[in-house]
Protein backbone atom coordinates (compact mmCIF):
# COMPACT_ATOMS: atom_id res chain seq x y z
CA UNK A 1 0.00 0.00 0.00
CA UNK A 2 2.89 2.44 0.77
CA UNK A 3 4.54 1.20 -2.38
CA UNK A 4 1.25 2.51 -4.36
CA UNK A 5 1.08 5.65 -2.65
CA UNK A 6 4.38 6.83 -3.44
CA UNK A 7 3.43 5.92 -6.83
CA UNK A 8 1.09 7.92 -6.98
CA UNK A 9 2.27 11.40 -5.51
CA UNK A 10 5.51 10.58 -7.82
CA UNK A 11 2.98 10.66 -10.92
CA UNK A 12 0.94 13.53 -9.40
CA UNK A 13 3.92 15.56 -8.98
CA UNK A 14 5.61 14.47 -12.48
CA UNK A 15 1.93 15.23 -13.89
CA UNK A 16 1.52 18.85 -12.26
CA UNK A 17 5.46 19.26 -13.02
CA UNK A 18 4.95 19.15 -16.65
CA UNK A 19 1.34 21.33 -16.80
CA UNK A 20 3.24 24.47 -15.47
CA UNK A 21 7.09 24.31 -16.13
CA UNK A 22 5.64 25.90 -19.66
CA UNK A 23 6.24 29.77 -20.13
CA UNK A 24 3.39 31.44 -18.94
CA UNK A 25 2.23 34.36 -17.81
CA UNK A 26 2.14 33.69 -14.27
CA UNK A 27 5.59 31.97 -14.46
CA UNK A 28 7.09 35.00 -16.29
CA UNK A 29 5.43 37.51 -13.24
CA UNK A 30 7.40 35.03 -10.48
CA UNK A 31 10.10 35.67 -12.70
CA UNK A 32 10.48 39.02 -12.33
CA UNK A 33 9.28 39.45 -9.02
CA UNK A 34 12.06 36.97 -8.30
CA UNK A 35 14.56 38.64 -9.86
CA UNK A 36 13.74 42.06 -8.16
CA UNK A 37 13.83 40.23 -4.84
CA UNK A 38 9.69 42.10 -4.07
CA UNK A 39 7.22 40.16 -2.80
CA UNK A 40 8.59 36.80 -3.53
CA UNK A 41 7.42 34.63 -0.13
CA UNK A 42 3.90 36.09 -1.06
CA UNK A 43 3.76 35.71 -4.73
CA UNK A 44 5.04 32.01 -4.59
CA UNK A 45 2.69 31.54 -1.54
CA UNK A 46 -0.16 32.69 -3.76
CA UNK A 47 0.51 30.62 -6.77
CA UNK A 48 1.63 27.40 -4.38
CA UNK A 49 -1.72 28.03 -2.94
CA UNK A 50 -3.65 28.82 -5.33
CA UNK A 51 -2.95 25.72 -6.84
CA UNK A 52 -3.14 23.41 -4.27
CA UNK A 53 -6.55 24.50 -3.54
CA UNK A 54 -7.69 24.35 -6.88
CA UNK A 55 -6.57 20.63 -7.04
CA UNK A 56 -8.41 19.76 -3.67
CA UNK A 57 -11.63 20.90 -5.94
CA UNK A 58 -10.45 18.87 -8.70
CA UNK A 59 -9.62 15.37 -6.82
CA UNK A 60 -13.23 16.35 -5.07
CA UNK A 61 -14.95 16.09 -8.27
CA UNK A 62 -15.65 19.65 -9.00
CA UNK A 63 -13.67 19.52 -12.36
CA UNK A 64 -17.03 17.78 -13.81
CA UNK A 65 -19.15 20.41 -12.29
CA UNK A 66 -17.50 22.87 -14.19
CA UNK A 67 -18.17 20.78 -17.21
CA UNK A 68 -21.60 21.00 -17.07
CA UNK A 69 -21.59 24.67 -16.72
CA UNK A 70 -18.60 25.83 -19.91
CA UNK A 71 -20.63 29.36 -19.72
CA UNK A 72 -18.21 29.92 -16.96
CA UNK A 73 -15.00 29.23 -18.42
CA UNK A 74 -16.08 31.87 -21.01
CA UNK A 75 -16.09 34.85 -18.79
CA UNK A 76 -13.04 34.01 -17.01
CA UNK A 77 -11.57 33.88 -20.47
CA UNK A 78 -12.69 37.51 -21.33
CA UNK A 79 -11.73 38.54 -18.13
CA UNK A 80 -8.11 36.88 -18.10
CA UNK A 81 -7.46 37.81 -21.92
CA UNK A 82 -8.46 41.58 -20.52
CA UNK A 83 -5.91 41.99 -17.97
CA UNK A 84 -3.06 39.57 -19.58
CA UNK A 85 -3.15 42.07 -22.54
CA UNK A 86 -2.98 45.11 -20.65
CA UNK A 87 -0.21 44.12 -18.45
CA UNK A 88 1.50 42.90 -21.47
CA UNK A 89 0.88 46.58 -22.56
CA UNK A 90 2.43 47.83 -19.96
CA UNK A 91 5.29 45.42 -19.87
CA UNK A 92 5.69 46.61 -23.44
CA UNK A 93 5.56 50.18 -22.10
CA UNK A 94 8.90 49.90 -20.10
CA UNK A 95 10.78 48.27 -23.10
CA UNK A 96 9.91 51.47 -25.05
CA UNK A 97 10.51 53.66 -21.87
CA UNK A 98 12.06 52.73 -19.16
CA UNK A 99 12.05 53.94 -15.34
CA UNK A 100 15.56 54.61 -14.58
CA UNK A 101 16.58 52.15 -11.98
CA UNK A 102 13.04 51.13 -10.60
CA UNK A 103 13.37 47.76 -12.11
CA UNK A 104 17.09 47.09 -10.79
CA UNK A 105 16.74 48.62 -7.49
CA UNK A 106 15.81 45.43 -5.36
CA UNK A 107 14.83 47.73 -2.10
CA UNK A 108 13.42 50.00 -4.69
CA UNK A 109 9.90 49.50 -4.72
CA UNK A 110 7.58 52.13 -3.72
CA UNK A 111 5.02 52.10 -1.23
CA UNK A 112 2.09 50.18 -1.86
CA UNK A 113 3.87 48.00 -4.87
CA UNK A 114 3.49 44.96 -2.54
CA UNK A 115 0.41 45.30 -2.25
CA UNK A 116 -0.10 45.98 -6.52
CA UNK A 117 2.33 42.85 -6.65
CA UNK A 118 -0.33 40.80 -4.62
CA UNK A 119 -3.30 42.00 -6.28
CA UNK A 120 -2.11 41.40 -9.70
CA UNK A 121 -0.52 38.12 -8.74
CA UNK A 122 -4.14 37.40 -7.55
CA UNK A 123 -5.33 38.09 -10.77
CA UNK A 124 -3.30 36.43 -12.87
CA UNK A 125 -4.18 32.97 -11.31
CA UNK A 126 -7.72 33.68 -10.85
CA UNK A 127 -8.56 34.98 -14.21
CA UNK A 128 -6.32 32.47 -16.00
CA UNK A 129 -9.45 29.94 -17.71
CA UNK A 130 -6.05 27.60 -18.56
CA UNK A 131 -5.47 27.06 -14.66
CA UNK A 132 -9.14 25.52 -14.12
CA UNK A 133 -7.98 23.41 -17.25
CA UNK A 134 -4.79 22.01 -15.57
CA UNK A 135 -5.68 21.88 -12.14
CA UNK A 136 -9.43 21.39 -11.86
CA UNK A 137 -10.29 19.40 -14.92
CA UNK A 138 -6.88 17.30 -15.95
CA UNK A 139 -5.65 17.49 -12.70
CA UNK A 140 -8.86 16.22 -11.49
CA UNK A 141 -9.90 13.64 -13.88
CA UNK A 142 -6.48 12.14 -13.68
CA UNK A 143 -6.80 11.53 -10.23
CA UNK A 144 -9.79 10.07 -10.52
CA UNK A 145 -8.43 7.37 -12.62
CA UNK A 146 -6.47 6.39 -9.22
CA UNK A 147 -8.98 4.97 -7.55
CA UNK A 148 -8.71 5.03 -3.41
CA UNK A 149 -4.90 6.72 -4.31
CA UNK A 150 -6.59 10.02 -5.97
CA UNK A 151 -5.22 11.97 -2.83
CA UNK A 152 -1.93 10.90 -3.05
CA UNK A 153 -1.38 12.08 -6.36
CA UNK A 154 -3.33 15.50 -5.66
CA UNK A 155 -0.67 16.17 -3.03
CA UNK A 156 2.38 14.93 -5.86
CA UNK A 157 0.77 17.70 -8.17
CA UNK A 158 0.67 19.76 -5.50
CA UNK A 159 4.20 19.97 -4.22
CA UNK A 160 5.22 19.98 -8.05
CA UNK A 161 3.88 23.56 -7.75
CA UNK A 162 5.00 24.46 -4.77
CA UNK A 163 8.57 23.24 -5.68
CA UNK A 164 8.34 25.31 -9.36
CA UNK A 165 7.07 28.46 -7.65
CA UNK A 166 9.79 28.52 -4.61
CA UNK A 167 12.44 27.39 -7.58
CA UNK A 168 11.26 30.38 -9.70
CA UNK A 169 10.54 32.93 -7.36
CA UNK A 170 14.47 32.37 -5.35
CA UNK A 171 16.21 30.76 -7.90
CA UNK A 172 15.85 34.09 -10.26
CA UNK A 173 18.13 35.78 -7.35
CA UNK A 174 20.89 33.89 -9.71
CA UNK A 175 20.18 35.47 -12.07
CA UNK A 176 20.76 38.82 -10.14
CA UNK A 177 24.35 40.15 -11.93
CA UNK A 178 22.60 39.55 -15.30
CA UNK A 179 19.95 41.68 -14.58
CA UNK A 180 21.83 44.43 -13.10
CA UNK A 181 21.79 45.53 -16.71
CA UNK A 182 19.29 48.12 -17.94
CA UNK A 183 19.68 45.93 -21.04
CA UNK A 184 18.57 42.85 -19.72
CA UNK A 185 15.43 44.09 -18.01
CA UNK A 186 14.49 45.27 -21.19
CA UNK A 187 14.92 42.02 -23.02
CA UNK A 188 12.66 40.28 -19.59
CA UNK A 189 10.08 43.28 -20.22
CA UNK A 190 10.17 42.16 -24.28
CA UNK A 191 9.43 38.30 -23.38
CA UNK A 192 6.76 38.91 -20.99
CA UNK A 193 4.77 41.36 -23.13
CA UNK A 194 5.30 39.35 -26.16
CA UNK A 195 4.17 36.31 -23.43
CA UNK A 196 1.17 38.16 -22.02
CA UNK A 197 -0.16 39.65 -24.96
CA UNK A 198 -0.14 36.48 -27.07
CA UNK A 199 -1.74 34.31 -24.55
CA UNK A 200 -4.03 37.57 -23.88
CA UNK A 201 -4.89 37.01 -26.94
CA UNK A 202 -5.23 33.29 -27.72
CA UNK A 203 -7.66 33.50 -24.62
CA UNK A 204 -10.34 36.25 -26.18
CA UNK A 205 -10.33 34.36 -29.42
CA UNK A 206 -11.28 30.74 -27.64
CA UNK A 207 -13.99 32.98 -25.51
Amino acid sequence: MTHGIIAAALAGFGTGLSLIVAIGAQNAFVLRQGARRHAVLAVVAICALSDALLIVLGVAGVGAVVTAWPAALTVVGIAGGTFLIGYGVLAARRVLRPVPGAALTPGGASPGSGRRAVLTCLAMTWLNPHVYLDTVLLLGSLAADRGDLRWAFGAGAALASLAWFGSLGYGARLLSGLLARPSSWRVLDGLVAATMVTMGGMLLVRA
